[in-house]
C-alpha cells in the first residue's frame, strides 16, 4: 500500500489556501470601488443581469503578481 501522509499533506495546503482565499474575499467586499471600477462592465435588461469585471480583474492581476514575485524572488 503506498504511502499517504504526502497527499494527506498537500490536502491540508490546499485547505488551507481556501480558507485564506475565502478571507481576502470577504474582506474584498469592504474595500470601496472593488467591483464597480469605471472599467467593470454590467449589463442589467429584465431579469438578465451580466457583470464583467475587466478593471478588477487586471487590478487583482497586477497585484497578485507584485506580491508572488517579492515572496519567491531568488
Amino acid at each position: 500500500m503506498p504511502e499517504l501522509g504526502p497527499f494527506g499533506r498537500t490536502l491540508i495546503l490546499f485547505g488551507l489556501i481556501l480558507v485564506v482565499l475565502g478571507g481576502v474575499l470577504l474582506l474584498a467586499e469592504r474595500l470601496p470601488g472593488i467591483g464597480r471600477l469605471p472599467g467593470d462592465i454590467v449589463v442589467r435588461r429584465g431579469g438578465f443581469s451580466l457583470y464583467v469585471p475587466l478593471a478588477s480583474s487586471l487590478i487583482a492581476s497586477l497585484v497578485l503578481t507584485l506580491l508572488l514575485n517579492l515572496i519567491f524572488r531568488r
